[in-house]
Parts: structure tokens; sequence; C-alpha cells
């Protein structure tokens, strides 16, 4: 009795840190949203952008969410609440475009693409495949982080790396269930599932298939400097950078988050046995298998047929893999209790992710400070420039759309270029190696939300973990702009 009457005073005790982060999140929204008007931002031809008091907002809101995220003072999706409600009620943006950003096509694609790996998982295809790979990368835990990496990194390839993270979570849930600590968070847990997202952006590089900030960008690149860049000139230049970096991070979780165990024993012949207790593969598993298969196929040919062929218009990527979804149900390998399953916290992340990347977009936040913090290289070393735009993009890309932040800077970035004597294409290249690996909030990106549903790591591990490990990748881009892609015949600088 006398523990358990200890036990209440703290079970409704004041969490007052809690309570100090929420109120830090809305005092910067506060003193920004009711600040004077800023100064305007002047780009290098003497053009001024004023920061209208919307765009303001924005970054008020931007600042709030930011904070509230990071330090998970309410859920994340809560948060993201807050973001299309502070919209509306300050008047930034008006109710019926705020909330229908929360079902923008991409959200409803990160949507379709958690079904698939429900599938995965409820048919026993995970399991399986789960099997299979410790069979073949035996029982020392750094070689399960680099089975895991490798095939993660190399599925980007052919696939959005959304679906690829959904793909494999359920296989990651099944080696942790393998580790013997339960669903207790542990250095081997963060590494596996922090690990798999990072290296998901890491191999979305690569190719065209791996996300849509590749196409979108190219073709930005070709209006404003009316030069084409193919699908293999890009994976050309993109596979060395994509697979360092896939190594250098297995390097970086290796230490990091070094595995208590430095091996799993016996965990090869239990993998054996478990799928040989799996038995043969049944009509489920075979219909799950060609359907998705089908969606890989029909949206890595949209993807190759739109980058080689002129004027061709794929179909629409979301429409393609909720096409799944509705075949899922159909032929009974989903029923309305699945919906349940769904992890309803990380679909309202990315839709409040959305509503704040367009409201800092449509505002003109966004553009008003990406001329502001490019403007300061105008006149720097061409190397110094190029990192300057890379690091821009690499922080705004944890925050709004990656294509929305190769967007708002490469307009200026190749006004300024000339001047520096650097080539466009090392701008271009090096914006998209950064913008496909956000490692400091789930927003970044879908895989680190779908990793984060794990429950091995909080939002503020997430960040703190990310902070090196985005150094490490402004210092491979540095590598491959001044040594790796001059070798490789890439122009860097003009004439």
């Amino acid at each position: 009795m006398a523990s358990d009457a200890a036990a209440v005073p703290n079970a409704n005790s004041t969490n007052w840190k809690k309570i100090l982060f929420i109120l830090l999140g809305v005092f910067l929204f506060m003193i920004v949203y009711y600040s004077p008007m800023w100064p305007d931002a002047v780009d290098p031809t003497g053009k001024a952008f004023s920061l209208s008091k919307e765009g303001k907002g924005a970054i008020a809101v931007f600042l709030l969410a930011g904070t509230w995220w990071v330090f998970e003072v309410v859920p994340i999706g809560v948060t993201s609440l807050a973001i299309g409600v502070l919209q509306v009620l300050f008047m930034i943006r008006p109710a019926n475009v705020a909330f229908k950003d929360f079902m923008d096509p991409s959200v409803l694609f990160i949507f379709g693409s958690i079904v698939i790996g429900l599938v995965f998982t409820k048919t026993g295809l995970t399991r399986r495949l789960a099997y299979k790979m410790l069979m073949i990368v035996g029982e020392k835990t750094s070689m399960i982080y680099l089975g895991c990496f490798f095939v993660t990194a190399a599925l980007t390839h052919i696939m959005a790396h959304t679906a690829v993270a959904a793909t494999i979570y359920p296989l990651l849930v099944a080696i942790y269930s393998l580790y013997g600590e339960g669903d207790k968070p542990t250095k081997f847990g963060k590494g596996l599932f922090m690990g798999m997202a990072y290296v998901a952006g890491a191999g979305s590089v690569v190719t065209l298939l791996g996300a849509a900030r590749g196409a979108v960008a190219l073709g930005f690149f070709k209006d404003i400097m009316k030069q084409e860049i193919g699908f293999f000139e890009l994976s050309y230049y993109m596979f060395p950078v994509g697979w360092l970096m896939v190594a250098l991070l297995w390097g970086f979780f290796m230490i990091v988050c070094k595995p208590e165990k430095k091996t799993i024993p016996g965990l090869k012949d239990r993998a054996r046995k478990l799928n040989a207790d799996l038995g043969k593969i049944t009509k489920k598993e075979i219909v799950a298998a060609v359907i998705v298969g089908s969606v890989i196929l029909i949206l890595g040919a949209s993807a190759v047929m739109k980058s080689a062929i002129p004027g061709f218009v794929p179909p629409d990527k979301t429409g393609i893999i909720l096409i799944s979804t509705i075949l899922f149900f159909i032929f009974g390998i989903l029923d309305i209790n699945d919906l349940e399953e769904i992890p309803w916290n990380i679909i309202l992340l990315f839709a409040g992710a959305m509503s704040i990347g367009f409201c800092l977009w449509e505002t003109g936040a966004a553009e008003w400070l990406a001329i502001n913090w490019l403007t300061i290289f105008k006149e720097s070393n061409w190397f110094v420039f190029v990192m300057g735009i890379a690091f821009f993009v690499m922080i705004m890309t944890n925050f709004i759309m990656n294509v929305a932040a190769i967007a708002i800077s490469l307009p200026v970035a190749l006004v300024i270029a000339p001047y520096l004597n650097v080539a466009g294409e090392v701008i271009l290249f090096a914006s998209l190696v950064v913008a496909g690996m956000p490692f400091l909030l789930l927003v970044g990106a879908a895989p680190n939300a779908i990793a984060y549903d794990s429950k091995q790591f909080t939002t503020g591990e997430f960040f703190l973990y990310g902070i090196p490990a985005s150094i490490l990748l402004m210092l491979l881009t540095g590598f491959a702009v001044y040594i790796l892609w001059p070798i490789m015949g890439m122009s860097i600088r003009l004439g």
C-alpha cells in the first residue's frame, strides 16, 4: 500500500519540462508574428523581395512546429494539427487551403506505402524475407546492420524510398524480435531503425526512381539552364556518392549505436527453423507479392519513360500505389479491422509537414529566406558558395518538401554562379545529394517517420544523432564537389 501511495503523486506530478517547451514554441510564434515588418531581401540583380505579414506568420508557425516536434511536447500528429489551426486562426492562409494540404497526393502516397508494409506483415512475407536474410548474413550484429542497410539502399534504386521504408520496416521488426530484448529500446534497435531511414535517403539519390525530387529538379534545371541531364548521367555521378554515404552510415552507426551484443548466438539456426515452420508460400503471399511487384514495375517504367521520351506524361504515382490498397481489400488480404493498424500519428505528421511546406512556399517566406542566405555568399570563394547552397538545401529539406527547397534556392544560386565562374551542374547535383538526406527531423522524409513508429528512439534523439550525420553528409558532399566529380568529368568551373 505504501508503494502505491508513493506512486500516486509521482503519476500526477506536473511535467515542467513539457510545459517549458510548449511555452517556448508559443513564445517564438508570438514574438515573430507580432514583430514589426522585416526588411526586404535583395537578390544579386538588385530586385527586392518583401516579406508579407502572412510570410512572417508562416515563419512563426514554422518555429513553433519545429520546437514542438523536436521536443515532442505533444504527439507529433497533434503538432501537425496545430499547424493547420494556427494558419487559419491567424489568417495566414484560408482554411480551404491550409487543411486541403493535409490530403495532398504525397500524403496519400505515404498512406499507400504504409499499407504495403502492413500487408507484408499480415501475410507473413516479412518474416519469410527476414529469416532468409538472417540465414545469409549470420549472427554478427555488425553484419545484420550491413545486410539491412544494403537491401534498403538497393531497393531505393528501383522504387520510391517511402515505399521501401514501409516494406523494410516490418522486416526489421521481425529481425529485432530475435535480438532478445523484447520491445525495450536498445542501441541496436536505434541503429537498426534510424539507420534504415538514413540509408533509404542515401540510396534514393542514385536514380530517378528513388524519389520524385530528382525528376522535378532536372526539369526545373532544364527550364532555367536550357540544358538536359538524362537518367543515366544522373546515376553516373550519384552512384558513388550514394554508396559511399551508405558505407559511412554503416560505420557511423557501428560507433554511435554499437550493438550491446556482438553476436546473437544460435540466430542462424533459429532463423532456419523459423523459416521452415512457415511452410510453403501461401496463396495470399503470392497475390500480395504480385500486386506489389506490379506496382513497383509500373512506377519504375513510368519514371524511365518520362526521362527517355520527351513529352511523355506518366500516370500519377499516388493513383498507382493506391490501386494496390484497393486490390488488397478486393482480394481479402486486408479487412476493415486492418485500418485500425495504420499509424495515423505518422500520416498526420506528414499532413502537417505538407501544410507548413506549402505555407512557407506560397506566402513567399521560403524565397525570402533563400535570398537572404545565398546573397551572403555572392562574393565568396566558389567552393564556399556551392557548399553554402548545399547547407541551405539540407537545412530547409528537414522542414519543407525537398523539391521546394531546391526550387527556391536554384534560381538565386544560378544567377550568382556565373559571377563566381561556377557551372550550374555542380550546384544541381550538390543540392540533390543533400536534399535526399534530411537527418534532423522526422518531417524531413517519410522513412524517418516510419522508423519512429518502432519506438526505439525519441524525436530529440533523432535530432541529436542527425547533427553528426549531417556533418558527415556535408563532408562527403564537399569531397564530391572538390575531388570526386571533377575526376569523373563533371564541369565544375565555367570555361
